[in-house]
C-alpha cells in the first residue's frame, strides 16, 4: 500500500508516531548468521551452553544486529516522499543500548518522525526515532536517532 506525499504533506508528520512494526523473533540462527558477517563470534552470542548459566539464561543478539534489522522493518504506514528517486542510509545522530534481547525474544520497532528538513535542493534529510521493543520487558532493546536522505528527482 502507498502512501505518497508531498514535501509540504511530509512535513505534517514532524512529531508524529508511526504504526509499529510486526512482531519478529530473533533467534539462534539469525545471531549466528550475523555472527559470520561480523566475525563476531563472542560466546554471549553464538555459546547457548556457556551462556544458560549466565545471568541472561541464555545467549543474547548482537546489539548492532538489533540495529541493524531496522533496515527492513519499517512502519506500514511510513509516507513516501513524491518523486523521490532513491533514499538511502544517512546515519545516526544518537544510540543507546538499554537492554539485550535474548535469544527467540520477539521484537518490533516504533517510529516517531522527528524532523523533515531540505539540507540541500532536492535532498530531503528525515530524522526519526527509533526504537526496539522486547514483548515482555519494560525497557527496550535501543533507541535510535535515525537519519535517512531522499533524494528527489
Amino acid at each position: 500500500m502507498s502512501n505518497e506525499v508531498t514535501l509540504e504533506e511530509l512535513k505534517t508528520y514532524e512529531g508524529k508516531d508511526l504504526t509499529p512494526t510486526d512482531w519478529f523473533v530473533i533467534d539462534q540462527e539469525r545471531i549466528d548468521r550475523f555472527a559470520d558477517c561480523t566475525d563476531d563470534h563472542q560466546y554471549i552470542h553464538v555459546d547457548p551452553e556457556r551462556m544458560k548459566d549466565s545471568e541472561y539464561g541464555a545467549t543474547i543478539g548482537h546489539g548492532f544486529l538489533s540495529l541493524s534489522l531496522m533496515a527492513g522493518h519499517g512502519p506500514p504506514d511510513f509516507p513516501e516522499l513524491k518523486g523521490c528517486l532513491l533514499s538511502l542510509n544517512y546515519g545516526l545522530d544518537k544510540v543507546r543500548f538499554l537492554n539485550p534481547v535474548k535469544v527467540n525474544s520477539k521484537v518490533r520497532y516504533h517510529t516517531k518522525i522527528l524532523s523533515v528538513r531540505e539540507k540541500s535542493p532536492g535532498h530531503i534529510l528525515l530524522k526519526t526515532l527509533k526504537t526496539m521493543e522486547i514483548e515482555g520487558e519494560e525497557k527496550p532493546a535501543f533507541v535510535a536517532e535515525a537519519l535517512g536522505m531522499a533524494v528527489l528527482a
